[in-house]
């Protein structure tokens, strides 16, 4: 793991004296260069203190709402990485927007190692927070991965929607499969959707892939700012099932807390209820009133930010 650039900019955070904020990049295991920011409390000078991985879901880049969580959970004294996925935002990859989770969960593990050898962290007391697509991809990691001493699943892609249904044979087979693409054992057979938009235009008769009013508002509503493009190609296995579901059981003590919105419509809030059924203990469920992305603004996001920050604080404080 190579840091690239990491004190190329360093700020106080906005509105906090006792935050500052690094621009940081990082390598991933094949090269891509990764990009992000490193937040830093105050009490880091003092000793090693917890830190946490976060990453955006679906298309989205760290300019999309993240900042304020960031910001909230270093203010209680977390060292706290924000990066960008590979193809997307400020990070280095090809083609650009490009989506491969089982790229993005092993860069997820590089991460955590990048944040584990930094000075001002305690290796042994790391988290991972998702969001989203993203928020599937953290509770695969946390199976398998067992650096992350707690995760978070905000407003997640749960599962693919059948666990009920599922053998247990099946489901051991397919956390197995994941396992190994994660531990790199095997490579799974990939296979590229063509590009589309990720949401829908206006006026445009071509569908986005989320093709609902409340995505359309939220995509298009982020700015220019925002370093996001509205087009996608997904890279998916055709061997490996992508499933958190069957992941959750299997966090074996890790503790694992789900925010879940009560009308979500772009990640059925039923199939992550269902995960969290399913999920070992201990474990915490946040219910936020209003659509798939309500938490990432306004009052629901405040709730959101305090119930995981007391969180994280907690089993990793």
């Amino acid at each position: 793991m190579t840091d690239t650039d990491a004190d190329a900019n360093t700020d106080a955070t906005p509105g906090s004296g006792e935050v500052a904020r690094t621009d940081v990049a990082f390598s991933a295991t094949d090269g891509t260069v990764l990009r992000g920011w490193l937040y830093l409390p105050a009490t880091a000078a003092d000793g090693p203190v917890p830190g946490v991985v976060m990453t955006h879901g679906f298309s989205a880049t760290r300019r999309m709402g993240l900042a304020g969580f960031a910001e909230a959970f270093a203010a209680t004294g977390l060292a706290v990485l924000v990066y960008d996925h590979r193809n997307l935002g400020d990070s280095d990859g090809e083609p650009r927007g490009e989506l491969d989770p089982w790229a993005q969960m092993l860069d997820m593990r590089v991460a955590l190692g990048w944040l584990a050898d930094r000075a001002e962290v305690d290796a042994d007391r790391l988290g991972l927070w998702g969001s989203s697509f993203s928020a599937g991809e953290a509770l695969c990691v946390a199976a398998v991965d067992r650096r992350v001493r707690a995760v978070v699943a905000n407003v997640p892609f749960a599962g693919i929607g059948d666990a009920a249904d599922l053998d247990p044979e099946v489901a051991r087979a397919r956390f197995e499969g994941i396992r190994a693409a994660l531990e790199g054992t095997v490579s799974p057979a990939v296979e590229v959707t063509p590009e589309g938009p990720v949401v829908r235009e206006p006026g445009s008769d071509v569908p986005g892939f989320l093709d609902d009013a409340d995505s359309a508002e939220w995509f298009l509503g982020r700015g220019p700012d925002a370093g996001w493009a509205n087009r996608f190609t997904m890279r998916y296995a055709t061997d490996v099932v992508f499933d958190p579901a069957v992941c959750a059981p299997r966090l074996d003590g890790t503790p694992v807390l789900m925010v879940v919105a009560t009308d979500d419509r772009v990640a059925a809030t039923a199939v992550a209820l269902d995960t969290y059924e399913r999920a070992s203990e201990p474990k915490q469920l946040e219910m936020v009133e209003g659509h798939h992305f309500c938490a990432y603004d306004g009052p629901q996001h405040q709730r959101a930010a305090a119930v995981t920050a007391d969180f994280l604080g907690r089993h990793l404080g």
